[in-house]
C-alpha cells in the first residue's frame, strides 16, 4: 500500500516505493527525509505510471499560484492530465551580506525582545517567569509526534495536567507547543492535527532549490490552525507569567534560536492592525523553520535588523541543536552548578528509543535512514542524561515519558493517518491513566531500569497534580 504524494515530478515505482515505505520504520520523518535525498535527485523527467488514474488526480492538489496563492485551474478537459515536465530549480538572487558581529546583534524590528541564542545565559535567565513551576519539553519526531499529543490530551482527560509554567518546544514539539501551552481548550484541535493529517498536507515532492521537498503545504496548515485567538491566548497565558519557547537553528551562525513566543504573540495582540499581521506572520514563520529539516525542506529566511542593517537570517529545524531543549547548554553542564528554577521536568520524547533491527538494504535511502535513525536515538539518549543530572543538582523531579517498546502499529507511509491515529492512541490511554512517566532515563537494551536516586522529598508526587509521576 502506497501513499500519492503531491508531486512536481514524475516518480517511478521504485522511487515513490522508497519515499513513502518505511519498512520496520515508524512514523519517523528522518525516513523520508533520507529517502527524499535520493529520490528527488535521479528521478526520471517523464512516465509517471499512474499520472493519468482517477485516485491519482484526486488525491494530488496543485501547488498555489505564485500570483493568486490558489490552486490553479484543472485542464477543461475531463480526462486527468499527466503533470508538465518540471521546469529547472529557480536561482536564487544573491543574499544580502552582514557579518558575525552584525548577526550577533540582530533582533526582530518592533519585537527586540523576540528571541536570544539559546546559548545565552542572562538573556534566558531574564526571560523566565518570576515564580517556579513545572517545565514541559517536547521532542522533535515528526509524525511520531502523535504519541506527545496524544498524552498530553490524556493528562487532561485523567486530569493529571498541570499548568506548565514553562513549555519548550523542537520540530515536531514546535508544532505542538502552542495548542499545549494555550491549555485543553484546543486538545480537539491538536487530536485533529495529529490523527487526520497525511502526507499531502505536509509536503510536496519536487526540488526547490533549496531542498528537496516543498513545505507550502505545511505553511498552509499551520495559518489554518494558527489563529489570532491562538495568539490571543498564549498572550494572555505569558502575560499571568508562563513562558512558551519553540527553538529554531540560525543555520548562518551556526547557533540554536530560542523564541520567546507569548511576546511575539502579545505584541500580535497589542499591535495586529499596526504592523498588518507581522507578528502573527512571524508566529508561523517560526514554527515552520523550527520543523525544517535542512536539505529536505526549505529553510525560512527571517528579516532582522542588526548594527543598522536590514537582513535575512536562514533557520532550519530546531532539532539540528539538539532534539528537546531545557537551559542554555553552559547551565546544563554538571559542573555549572546551575539551580533550575522548576518544580520539575517533564520531558517528553516522540520517538522509541529501542533499537529497530533491520536487515539494511544496500540502497543510499535505506543506509541514511538507518544511521540518522540510530544517531536521533543516541543524541536523545545523551540528552535525557544530562537532563536527569540536571535536575538531580536542582533538586527537583525528573520525569521521562517515550514510545513504548511493544508499540508496534505498522507504518505503510509517510504521515499514515492510521499509525498516527494508533500513536495518539498509545499517549492518550498512558497520559489518562496516569502511568506516562518514568523519573529516570529508560534504561538501556538488557538493562533494568533500577532503583530512582532522585530524592524523595523532591520527586514529582509532592510537585505534580501527576498521581503516575515517578513511576
Amino acid at each position: 500500500m502506497r501513499y500519492l504524494l503531491r508531486t512536481g515530478k514524475h516518480l517511478s515505482d521504485t522511487h515513490i516505493t522508497m519515499i513513502v515505505t518505511r519498512h520496520k520504520f515508524r512514523g519517523r520523518m528522518y525516513f523520508a527525509w533520507a529517502a527524499a535525498l535520493l529520490a528527488a535527485s535521479s528521478v526520471p523527467q517523464f512516465g509517471a505510471p499512474f499520472a493519468s488514474t482517477p485516485a491519482y488526480a484526486q488525491s494530488v492538489k496543485q501547488k498555489p499560484s505564485a500570483a493568486h496563492g490558489k490552486a490553479a485551474p484543472s485542464p477543461s478537459s475531463g480526462t486527468p492530465q499527466a503533470p508538465a515536465p518540471t521546469a529547472q530549480a529557480p536561482k536564487f538572487p544573491p543574499r544580502a551580506p552582514f557579518t558575525a558581529a552584525d548577526d550577533a546583534a540582530a533582533t526582530i524590528p518592533g519585537i527586540p525582545d523576540a528571541r536570544f541564542f539559546a546559548d545565552a545565559t542572562g538573556e534566558f535567565k531574564k526571560a523566565l517567569p518570576a515564580q517556579a513551576g513545572p517545565w514541559l519539553l517536547l521532542s522533535t519526531g515528526g509524525a511520531d509526534g502523535a504519541f506527545g499529543a496524544g498524552l498530553l490530551t490524556g493528562l487532561s482527560a485523567g486530569g493529571h495536567r498541570p499548568d506548565y509554567s514553562v513549555v519548550t518546544g523542537v520540530s515536531a514539539g514546535a508544532l505542538m507547543a502552542p495548542f499545549i501551552f494555550a491549555g485543553p481548550k484546543y486538545d480537539p484541535a491538536l487530536q485533529a492535527l495529529y490523527t487526520q493529517t497525511s502526507a499531502p498536507d505536509i509536503f510536496e515532492v519536487g526540488s526547490t532549490g533549496e531542498s528537496f521537498l516543498d513545505t507550502w503545504p505545511l505553511r498552509d496548515l499551520i495559518k489554518k490552525h494558527v489563529t489570532p485567538e491562538l495568539l490571543s491566548d498564549i498572550a494572555a497565558a505569558y502575560k499571568s507569567g508562563r513562558r512558551l519557547f519553540v527553538i529554531t537553528t540560525d543555520l548562518d551562525a551556526e547557533r540554536s534560536v530560542v523564541w520567546n513566543m507569548g511576546v511575539i504573540a502579545a505584541h500580535a495582540g497589542e499591535n495586529g492592525k499596526d504592523d498588518n499581521g507581522a507578528a502573527l506572520n512571524l508566529f508561523r514563520s517560526i514554527l515552520l523553520a523550527s520543523s525544517s529539516i535542512p536539505g529536505a525542506f526549505p529553510p525560512v529566511l527571517i528579516d532582522v535588523e542588526g548594527n543598522g542593517k536590514h537582513f535575512s537570517e536562514m533557520h532550519v529545524d530546531g532539532g539540528v541543536g539538539g532534539q528537546f531543549f531545557v537551559a542554555p547548554a553552559p547551565l546544563m553542564e554538571s559542573t555549572s552548578g546551575y539551580k533550575i528554577p522548576a518544580t520539575a521536568l517533564y520531558v517528553v520524547v516522540n520517538s522509541g528509543l529501542q533499537p529497530d533491527f533491520q536487515v539494511v538494504e544496500r540502497s543510499t535511502p535505506s543506509i541514511l535512514a538507518q544511521s540518522v535513525g540510530m544517531a536521533v536515538k543516541n543524541d536523545i539518549r545523551l540528552m535525557l542524561d544530562r537532563a536527569f543530572i540536571a535536575a538531580k543538582n536542582s533538586n527537583i523531579g525528573f520525569n521521562v515519558a517515550s514510545i513504548p517498546a511493544d508499540f508496534n502499529a505498522p507504518s505503510r507511509g509517510a504521515f499514515d493517518p492510521n499509525y498516527m491515529k494508533a500513536l495518539f492512541q498509545t499517549g492518550f490511554d498512558l497520559g489518562k491513566g496516569g502511568n506516562a512517566f518514568a523519573d529516570r532515563p529508560p534504561p538501556y537494551p538488557g538493562q533494568s531500569a533500577g532503583p530512582s536516586t532522585v530524592p524523595p522529598e523532591t520527586s514529582d508526587q509532592t510537585t505534580s497534580t501527576d498521581p503516575g509521576a515517578g513511576k
